[in-house]
């Protein structure tokens, strides 16, 4: 954007902060480094945003799809948004006018044009950001923005029906499973979407603190099938990215709620990192830590499909039954059930740290293909998720062009560009041009990143 001009009026770009749940995927696709936060608000440099759009189909709120008309010359400055709580109201022709500004004059580069710049993605593709901002054709339509500020009702109350530590004692990350039931109130969801926590009080310049997002757990039907709840995976945060003490403000707070205590719920969010439904698809799932939310969620959905299927009925849907919290990734009954491979790669730093360990342990090996990658195991070497899936590069490659497989990666954002290259080592292993391959996986919905 040329900040040179003296007169005319922009199409700013900004993000609005009370529907913003700070999952980081806007500041994560962003290929010019136009979105920046702190501690409270995402926010948009005018003075670096070129309008692609490429931030705003993957956001699960539609919060980052904002946009004011204004003088160019008294375009929002990050510092100005980073103390907003709400937007600011849209100039009308009069104010724009008083302005000295022409409203008919309007830069291009403040319109923008569609997708991202060639060559602006992580290293590992040398592309547009790769993860699909579309849904697979086959999945189930998911309801978004049922509870919010902006919506007839802020929030959903949810009351605590379990509360069960997933990593094991004495460890250093306490990670829990928390189920939240929700009465009679409707919340539907499905694998692979989120919800937003509010957490009680306010902090330090005395606002109320916004949601917290967190990855649903469970499957569509509920922690336990029947019944109006759904599951949480969530780590008590003791420190930032950088290994400074921290505490964090949501984790603490629903770490240490008790059954029957009552929480804010805003949501459900997301509408891409869903699962698909057609018979036979394939799932690779790759996460570390409590990005396995969303692949517990997608493998119970699958477990409880081919339990209901038995021996000969094929995949008739799932009705009552259910499994403990912490025990509903756990093993099923065994049957013929008409579906895909499930390959799980899961990464932590040591097996005690890595949530559902046990559980996992049981599920049947002819049900689900499961790797693990520990990188801090006193005198072992380190591994990575990365490492697991080169090793299994033999069963990746054919699914990396099969049209019914589809990838899902979940955790910190540290580990996308890892997985991203070992995909591409296993393309170029097998002979694949890994750019036509990456093109298709992103085309056919089929490569999903979700990491913060």
């Amino acid at each position: 954007m040329d900040m040179a001009t003296d007169l005319g009026v922009i199409k700013q770009h900004l993000i609005d902060p009370e529907i913003c749940i700070r999952c980081n995927t806007c500041e994560a696709t962003c290929p010019v480094g136009a979105i920046t936060h702190d501690d409270r608000n995402y926010v948009v440099d005018a003075s670096k945003c070129n309008a692609c759009l490429a931030c705003v189909p993957p956001c699960p709120t539609g919060s980052i799809d904002n946009w004011r008309r204004v003088p160019l010359l008294r375009a929002y400055s990050t510092a100005e948004q980073l103390g907003w709580d709400s937007l600011p109201a849209e100039l009308s022709p009069d104010e724009l006018a008083a302005e000295g500004a022409a409203a008919d004059s309007l830069p291009a580069a403040a319109i923008g044009a569609e997708g991202a710049p060639a060559g602006s993605g992580p290293a590992a593709l040398g592309g547009p950001h790769p993860g699909a901002t579309l849904p697979p054709w086959s999945a189930a339509h998911p309801y978004t923005n049922l509870y919010g500020p902006k919506c007839p009702e802020p929030f959903v109350t949810a009351t605590v029906a379990g509360n069960v530590r997933v990593t094991a004692v004495g460890s250093q990350y306490d990670t829990h499973h928390i189920v939240l039931d929700l009465g009679a109130q409707p919340l539907p969801v499905l694998e692979g979407q989120s919800i937003g926590i509010v957490p009680p009080g306010r902090d330090a310049h005395g606002r109320a603190h916004h949601p917290r997002q967190y990855s649903i757990a469970s499957p569509r039907n509920g922690e336990r099938p029947g019944y109006n709840n759904l599951g949480l995976t969530v780590k008590r945060v003791l420190e930032d990215p950088q290994g400074r003490p921290v505490r964090g403000v949501a984790s603490n707070y629903l770490c240490d709620l008790q059954v029957g205590d009552t929480v804010q719920v805003t949501g459900p969010f997301g509408t891409s990192f869903l699962m698909p439904n057609h018979p036979r698809s394939h799932l690779v799932m790759i996460c570390t830590g409590t990005g396995s939310a969303p692949m517990r969620a997608m493998t119970e959905w699958r477990r409880r499909l081919r339990a209901a299927a038995g021996p000969s009925r094929g995949g008739a849907a799932p009705s009552g039954g259910g499994a403990g919290a912490a025990g509903a990734w756990g093993p099923g009954p065994s049957g013929q059930f008409e579906g895909g491979k499930l390959l799980l790669f899961f990464g932590a730093r040591t097996k005690e740290e890595l949530p559902y360990f046990g559980p996992l342990q049981n599920l049947p090996h002819d049900f689900i293909d499961i790797h693990f990658a520990f990188s801090r195991t006193p005198g072992a070497p380190k591994r990575y998720v990365q490492d697991a899936m080169r090793e299994r590069a033999a069963d990746l490659a054919p699914l990396l062009v099969d049209p019914d497989a589809y990838f899902y990666v979940c955790g910190l954002k540290a580990m996308e560009e890892g997985v991203l290259l070992a995909l591409r080592d296993v393309a170029q292993q097998a002979g694949l041009d890994w750019e036509h391959v990456a093109d298709a996986l992103r085309r056919q919905a089929r490569l999903h990143l979700e990491t913060y």
